[in-house]
């Protein structure tokens, strides 16, 4: 079944349930006692609708209804994934994680195969093989796709492994799979065009919204702290009041590195206090209470005044960048991601090797190598 458009939020479903996991064409009327019900078309094409249930019913239970109205082959893949997504083990993951498997799912489930109108998605899973998953992603990594196939790779293996703990599948043929080889996209900005870009987005963000170039007003700000800080674009946009100290900036960082507090200087000073600025005019314009807990006052907010969301600030970035490109204000070589300010400002540290990895938060050297750039200044063998 084709996934439909990304519902909205309907505030009066009952809080049990998972609204982004309901099954497609599945609505909930909250007249009365509240009735699931679901929509199709007849032979007509006219629209007709099917009630289901009361509202106490679990999200499984519903998705058990609607399998068996549409006879869905419990033992096709297709089914399997979906159980997967409805299971404790999926709603635990970080929802970037959550995202990722979803769009992994779409991709090996309407995967057409050689069968006439049937999907990858419609095949028995008991019947897969280690050599029929290897031939699946070599031909995604030949579409010239390889990191792709090493994601459709990485979410097979898991919904397998989760089948067989319970008792969907007798093995897990992803294991011992050959992953394909990913492209590194490791990129070192140039000093002068992260500076030069800094600046733009300072003056294009005094623009106002709508205006011809105008740019988000927190994009050199989260760019500045960033490079600064020494920090990851989701731990920029998650910094609140509580992580500013008389000392300095103490850093949230992620996937288990350790947290430093970064001194003050005047330049990180300033993008702090613009950042409060821009925030305290967007909570006036908007009347909104200012949080009294100091880890309740985001540094970094949106037009709207709640929270910068990941997916927002990388939307905002990638604007800027192809603006930039399009007017020529850099190079496609000169191009490069907001987490690659993080290297660069590892890459400018001053210090020995050790000095380094402190200050970048990572616990082993070998994760150090891949942000540090830096060519170390030694002494010649002999004098």
């Amino acid at each position: 079944m084709k996934p439909g458009r990304k519902r909205k939020r309907n505030p009066h479903i009952p809080a049990h349930i998972d609204q982004a996991a309901l099954p497609n064409n599945v609505y909930f009327d909250h007249r009365g006692s509240g009735t699931w019900y679901m929509l199709s078309f007849n032979e007509a094409g006219r629209r007709q609708r099917k009630n289901l249930c009361g509202a106490d019913v679990t999200l499984a239970e519903l998705h058990k209804l609607v399998e068996d109205i549409h006879g869905v082959d419990r033992d096709s893949l297709r089914y399997l994934c979906e159980q997967f997504r409805l299971s404790d083990r999926f709603t635990r993951l970080q929802k970037n994680t959550q995202d990722d498997y979803d769009y992994c799912r779409d991709v090996l489930v309407n995967m057409p195969t050689k069968i006439p109108g049937k999907t990858l998605g419609q095949l028995a899973v008991r019947k897969f093989t280690p050599p029929l998953i290897q031939r699946l992603v070599d031909k995604i990594a030949q579409e010239g796709t390889p990191s792709k196939a090493a994601h459709a790779l990485r979410y097979l293996r898991r919904v397998m492994q989760w089948g067989r703990n319970r008792g969907y599948v007798d093995s897990n043929p992803a294991q011992g799979i050959e992953a394909p080889r990913e492209r590194k996209r490791r990129r070192l900005p140039a000093p002068l065009v992260m500076n030069a870009l800094i600046q733009r987005a300072q003056e294009l963000g005094k623009l106002k919204r709508g205006q011809k170039g105008a740019c988000s007003p927190y994009l050199w700000y989260v760019m500045e702290i960033g490079y600064l800080c020494r920090l990851r674009g989701v731990e920029t946009v998650t910094l609140t009041d509580a992580n500013e100290t008389e000392e300095g900036v103490l850093t949230n960082r992620r996937k288990g590195s350790r947290d430093s507090l970064v001194r003050w200087t005047p330049r990180l000073r300033a993008a702090w206090d613009a950042a409060k600025e821009v925030r305290a005019a967007i909570w006036k314009a908007k009347s909104m209470p200012v949080p009294i807990q100091a880890e309740k006052r985001m540094l970094i907010v949106a037009a709207h005044g709640g929270t910068l969301q990941k997916s927002s600030l990388d939307s905002a970035w990638w604007r800027f960048i192809d603006k930039a490109l399009e007017d020529g204000f850099i190079t496609e070589a000169e191009r490069f991601g907001m987490h690659d300010l993080k290297r660069r400002g590892i890459t400018d540290t001053a210090g020995t090797r050790g000095e380094k990895q402190q200050a970048s938060g990572h616990r082993s050297e070998a994760m150090l190598d891949v942000y540090d750039y830096s060519v170390p200044v030694v002494n010649p063998s002999a004098d």
